[in-house]
């Protein structure tokens, strides 16, 4: 089997001379290399822009005169043959597990994950979790982890967000197009895309093509049910992310962990561990019982075998954001499956059911951390909050004793980064430094940098943020959908010589990004300062079915566009991986001030402090790892309250009149703020190392992986 390229002879018109820009545009390696986007936007810079950064659609778009006109420069080809020799020297090295080169490099993992975040040219993901499964394999990939991903092709991603004229948030959907995308088909030695079948559910089989996505060196195979050989019901099963009612969000889940299962059988992929991000994929456990049960094992020694070779992952603090169906509803679709197990009805009902909670319905998280072998929390907090929600199901265990583990997420360094920021670390940090960039010591090398040089790059990305705030304002102005006071909440107003918060994340009750509200008048005064004021970029999405969220998003947008706020307050909609590129480069300052222990643990905040961004948080997540007093700041207290929001915002304005404003203002007589960049650089080499998804990856080996294997 192959992915089919050429797409439809798509690259047919590329010269011979620069063919390798087709390789490269199908693998997702370009998206966290600066010079090979760069190879694509000297090609022509407005094209690179207009085609959203999408080399796949930019190539289909370009004339073939440009082409030739780049083949036949010497200039450009000089770039094309260092990037071109750097990425086949990647795709083709061997597959050393680099953090554990004594580790024989056997079968892979099966990473399964509802969501994917790699680039926004690819909608598959909703927000951190998609991210959190990107930046994974990502970092796998450079590591040289054998993993394969397993998740879905959604042609209609998420949600598009356009906010109304009334203020309030419309789901639109926008239609991925597969030809223009560094997405392909996996066809058979016939040229017809591979399908698998999900059988046993209830009487009726669904069938799923199968999408294959390179990144790196890893393959990310995707599922699609939009196919004609599937029920009309069945079709729309991968149409959207966590789309639908109840029993679509099931069908979802049976097609994500059995039908993945399926998918690596198709492929040839005999994996030695599972991997599952989240409940969302527990069924693949139950599959993986049944093909052993079928090759002669019983239930009892299927399900050890399974405990050995499985890891889960959990990201939910809150016990409503674990997925519980009907057992009626689980019973209409697995009455036919379960017999494959060798399992009765209330066996298997058992499974899933909540010692505490038994008539609640079926637990995918129970489901889950029963034929686990392994579990993990995402940072140290998680760990003793998942450990204490779920005790009831070792109950002759104390909390401290329950078998659930914590790896503290990490992000992807070369993802997000912004490329002037990184050639100033290449500058001075000396040569292979991002080779070892989870050694603390590198992060050192940060004083090298001159306050100047660091704080003028910093600015610079701040008027690049503005600038493309502006620029999606006067589209929207331009289309003719849209009242001055629309454009005016969208960010038309924001000046970046002042102080600027940025607030960029799901919106949903518990992450109260209305905080900062509590006090007007005395929010105000912050805002309309004649000499020393404060702006606020806000961005996010609430999910279609959250009443609360769509109110939050209303309000907020609401003060948006009020005159009274004088444009310091912006509301930028249809938040994706390409604005949060631009807002943790360019801000200031991250807010972030969730209700604790809410917080799993976040990672846009370690984003931004990659780029020098200092945090504004409340001790909760990975904070409360990656404060130390200097490298940004902490209000409110990690202690579960009740009525919290006025303490915190009395601390949270304190820290802003008192010592954030001041700090970001005192600026010596050549324009340089040294205080101001001191915590920036100390944001930087506390929170760089210790929270890379290099780091992390390689906790997931020494704790989980290696031993799996």
């Amino acid at each position: 089997m192959e992915s089919g390229i050429p797409k439809n002879g798509n690259f047919a018109h590329l010269p011979d001379r620069l063919r390798g820009l087709e390789d490269l545009a199908e693998n997702l390696w370009w998206s966290w290399n600066p010079q090979a986007r760069m190879l694509f936007k000297m090609l022509d810079r407005q094209a690179w822009k207009e085609s959203g950064h999408n080399p796949d659609l930019m190539l289909r778009q370009l004339p073939a005169d440009t082409l030739i006109s780049a083949a036949a420069d010497p200039n450009y080809m000089r770039h094309y043959n260092l990037v071109m020799y750097h990425f086949n020297r990647y795709i083709n090295e061997p597959w050393p597990w680099t953090a554990h080169e004594k580790t024989e490099a056997k079968s892979p993992i099966a990473y399964f994950s509802a969501e994917f975040g790699l680039h926004h040219s690819l909608p598959f993901f909703a927000g951190g979790l998609g991210f959190l499964a990107g930046d994974h394999l990502k970092e796998c990939s450079d590591l040289g982890v054998p993993i394969v991903g397993i998740g879905f092709m959604y042609p209609a991603g998420y949600l598009r967000q356009i906010i109304n004229r009334d203020g309030w948030q419309d789901n639109h959907t926008q239609q991925l197009d597969r030809e223009a995308a560094s997405i392909n088909r996996v066809i058979d030695e016939k040229g017809d895309q591979v399908r698998v079948t999900v059988p046993f559910i209830n009487h009726r089989p669904v069938e799923a093509a199968i999408w294959k996505v390179s990144v790196g060196r890893i393959s990310l195979l995707l599922m699609d049910t939009d196919i004609e050989q599937n029920d009309p019901a069945f079709r729309s099963i991968s149409h959207q992310l966590y789309a639908g009612n109840q029993e679509k969000r099931l069908l979802q889940e049976i097609v994500l962990g059995i039908g993945g299962s399926r998918v690596l059988q198709a492929m040839g992929t005999r994996c030695g561990m599972l991997h599952l991000n989240e409940g969302h994929a527990a069924f693949a456990l139950l599959e993986k019982i049944r093909e052993l049960v079928e090759q002669g094992d019983d239930f009892a020694s299927a399900r050890q075998k399974v405990r050995q070779m499985s890891l889960f992952t959990t990201h939910t603090p809150v016990a409503a954001g674990h997925d519980v169906f009907p057992f009626e509803l689980i019973e209409k679709y697995f009455k036919t499956y379960r017999p494959e197990l060798d399992l009765g009805k209330e066996e298997f009902m058992d499974l899933g059911r909540h010692p505490d909670k038994p008539d609640q319905g079926f637990n995918m998280t129970v489901l889950a951390l029963r034929l686990s072998g392994k579990s993990n929390a995402v940072s140290r907090k998680h760990g003793e909050v998942t450990r204490s929600m779920w005790q009831s199901l070792w109950p002759e265990k104390t909390e401290k004793q329950v078998p659930i583990d914590h790896v503290t997420n990490g992000v992807h360094l070369a993802s997000w980064i912004e490329p002037k920021i990184r050639l100033l670390y290449n500058k001075y940090f000396g040569e292979g430094w991002y080779n070892a960039h989870d050694n603390p010591a590198i992060w050192e090398f940060i004083e090298e940098i001159p306050d100047r040089e660091l704080w003028q790059t910093h600015y610079w990305l701040k008027l690049k943020l503005i600038d493309y705030i502006r620029h999606k304002s006067r589209n929207r102005w331009s289309s003719g959908d849209a009242d001055p006071s629309q454009v005016a909440g969208m960010g038309t107003m924001l000046d970046p010589s002042v102080l600027t918060l940025g607030f960029a994340r799901r919106f949903t009750t518990y992450k109260r990004p209305d905080l900062i509200f509590s006090d007007l008048g005395r929010l105000k005064k912050m805002l309309h300062h004649p000499w020393r004021p404060i702006q606020i970029i806000f961005a996010g999405k609430s999910h279609p079915d959250d009443a609360k969220g769509h109110e939050l998003i209303h309000r907020i947008f609401e003060f948006a566009r009020s005159s009274e706020l004088g444009g310091r307050v912006a509301f930028v909609e249809n938040y994706n991986e390409q604005l949060s590129q631009y807002m943790v480069h360019g801000v200031d300052v991250w807010l972030n001030n969730p209700v604790p222990p809410m917080e799993a643990s976040g990672t846009s905040g370690m984003k931004a402090a990659l780029n020098g961004v200092p945090h504004l948080s409340i001790p909760d997540g990975w904070w409360l790892e990656g404060f130390t007093g200097k490298n940004g700041w902490s209000f409110g207290s990690a202690a579960e309250k009740q009525d919290r929001n006025k303490e915190d915002a009395e601390q949270l304005y304190g820290l802003l009149e008192n010592d954030i404003i001041p700090k970001y203002y005192q600026a010596d007589e050549d324009g340089v703020p040294h205080q101001w960049v001191g915590i920036m650089k100390e944001t930087i080499k506390s929170c760089a190392p210790l929270f890379s998804a290099r780091r992390m990856i390689k906790e997931y080996i020494t704790k989980f992986y290696t031993e799996s294997r």
